[in-house]
């Protein structure tokens, strides 16, 4: 599964960001691929992977939904040990990805094995349904941690989660940063005043800046 990380950025980089996909699309979606580029301009490589059942659709063209973010959290801890030791390993994704990351951070961060968390889109909710949320083991998250999340995001408005921090559903080391009128993918809207190029820029911006931090 992991022969073959699509790497993107300096070989001799400070700081590697191990990055998963969301749901429905592999690790080369143009989301992806610009975002990479755009962390790449900034100093941070990129190693993006797929689970086995994104490998499996490519091969065999049949779409099969996906496991549970629970069900991947093995791939993801195999993800870290095949990225080896070096530069500081940070690990995230889009949304369900970065979600299946956060279900492992804390015990990768204990054992100082990664350094923060980085989540691109994170899915709170399903769309439509703000009752089932995805948050109970955000709640004690202790791995310094970045959600990149757009203000109209279908999977958590800035408003939704305004309310789960004020209820104390959210850890205090868990950051935001708000990609202004964004949607699941920062994109906004054409008559907002904001910009998915700027929007996409400035998240850049504070994932390089996360990511290279220390302690």
């Amino acid at each position: 599964m992991h022969d073959r990380f699509l790497r993107t950025g300096p070989d001799d980089a400070p700081v590697r960001f191990l990055c998963a996909h969301g749901a429905g699309a592999g690790m080369e979606t143009p989301f992806l691929d610009l975002f990479a580029r755009l962390l790449a301009e900034r100093g941070v490589a990129t190693l993006r992977f797929e689970f086995a059942y994104m490998a499996a659709r490519r091969s065999s063209g049949t779409r099969k939904p996906p496991p549970k973010a629970e069900r991947l959290m093995d791939e993801y801890r195999a993800a870290v040990a095949a990225a080896g030791p070096g530069a500081h390993l940070v690990i995230g994704g889009k949304s369900m990805g970065g979600r299946v990351a956060s279900l492992v951070a804390d015990d990768l961060h204990a054992a100082g094995r990664v350094t923060r968390l980085v989540c691109l889109g994170y899915p709170f909710h399903p769309p439509k349904r703000p009752e089932l949320l995805r948050t109970g083991h955000l709640t004690e998250l202790a791995c310094p941690a970045l959600i990149i999340q757009g203000e109209r995001d279908p999977f958590g408005s800035r408003a939704e989660v305004k309310a789960l921090l004020e209820a104390g559903h959210i850890s205090p080391a868990i950051r935001f940063h708000w990609a202004g009128d964004g949607d699941h993918d920062l994109g906004p809207r054409g008559s907002s005043g904001f910009t998915r190029k700027a929007n996409l820029a400035a998240a850049a911006d504070a994932v390089a800046a996360f990511a290279s931090e220390r302690g």
